[in-house]
Parts: C-alpha cells; structure tokens; sequence
C-alpha cells in the first residue's frame, strides 16, 4: 500500500530522531543503515526512499540537532535568571551529561568524528559552531558593552572551546580513570567560575540545564 505524504515525513522524522540519538552515543562509523531503520521501527530496504546515503542522513540529522539545540540555548540566554551562560556551562561539564552522550549535546559528542567525516557533514559542524559563537559573544557584549567585538568572539570562542574540549577529553578516560575524568570536569567548572560576566548565578537547581533534557537536547 502506498504510503500517503504525512506518513512519509512521519517515518522520515522518526529515522531522523533515530539518527540523532544512536550518532551521539555511537559516532558516525559505529551505526549502520540497518541499526537506524532498526531504531526507528522500520525495515532495512526502506532507507533509501528517504535518502540516497548514510552520509545525506547524517548531514540532515545533525543540522537538525544543531539547529534546536542553538535556538533553545539562545533562548535560555535571553531569558534564564542570574547567570544563564555560567549556569548552563556548570551543567554542561556535570557527570550527567558526561555518562549521557545519546542524548547530550551534539558538539560534544561527534566533533571528533566529524573531523573524519566529508564536506557535507563538516559544513553543517561549521556553521553550528560559528552561530553558537555568536550567541554567546551576543551574551557577553551586553555584559560588557564598551569592549570590542573582535575582543568579545575571541572571549566566547575560547569559552565554548574549553567548555566542549573538557567534556570530550573527560569522557576520553571516564571508564579507564574515574578520578581524572571528574577532574577535568571540575577544573573547568571552577575555571567559568567567575570568568563568564554578567550576575552570578540564582539558586537554580541542578539538572534543569543538563543538555539531554528535552528542551535543551542538543
């Protein structure tokens, strides 16, 4: 039976949801086509009457990620209490979010296999990462409006650079070094401590920013 056009984006944007989840807590070259067809519910054969290859499905999966991911953390910044930007930063380098790449942020999770991955996939990483630059340099400007912007992106970048090198080297050794896993996450905890501008932050409640939350999945 013919499928109709609602069904098909359905099944499409459940294979998509698949991809996102089993590329975060697996890396690109650790899924197959059958495992993502298998994941969202569906046969093998069905893949490519949704995409002609696993790297066009990856490209669009991470995009969509990415997108979603960006627009709720720029959101949060304009509206969370306090100090948003040192509060999601805290949550980000938090051992929930560490032991939970499946459904964390998707920077942390595959920009090292996306280094390994074509052109199409690493344009999506760049633009991601040059808009999620400028949400928080957007952020650090109001805190600091005489500075220079050049001054205020270098700022950003080199926070969200710390922020994302730290999860990726600490879930590097977490099964093999417990002890320096948590070391590094809390290094650069302490490090944002102070370094992030703006008010310090409100009695937030831990967990409410981990990134796999759904309204921060990344």
């Amino acid at each position: 039976m013919k499928l109709t056009r609602q069904q098909a984006e359905s099944n499409r944007a459940a294979i998509l949801e698949a991809a996102q989840r089993l590329f975060r807590a697996r890396g690109f070259e650790g899924v197959g086509v059958a495992d993502l067809m298998r994941e969202a519910g569906f046969t093998h054969g069905g893949f490519y009457n949704h995409f002609h290859s696993k790297d066009a499905l990856a490209a669009e999966a991470c995009a969509k990620a990415l997108g979603k991911a960006n627009a709720a953390f720029a959101d949060f910044l304009e509206h969370g209490k306090g100090d948003p930007l040192r509060r999601y930063f805290r949550e980000y380098l938090s051992r929930e979010h560490r032991d939970d790449p499946g459904s964390g942020c998707t920077l942390g999770a595959l920009s090292a296999d996306a280094a390994r991955q074509e052109r199409e996939v690493q344009a999506v990483f760049a633009e991601a990462i040059e808009e999620v630059i400028g949400i928080v340099a957007d952020h650090l400007a109001k805190a600091s409006p005489g500075q220079a912007r050049a001054k205020v992106r270098a700022r950003a970048m080199r926070q969200f650079n710390e922020m994302v090198g730290a999860l990726v080297l600490s879930r590097a050794v977490a099964r093999a070094n417990a002890r320096l896993s948590d070391e590094i996450l809390s290094a650069s905890r302490s490090g944002f401590q102070g370094s992030v501008g703006g008010r310090r932050p409100g009695n937030a409640r831990r967990g409410v920013l981990h990134p796999g939350a759904r309204r921060m999945r990344a």
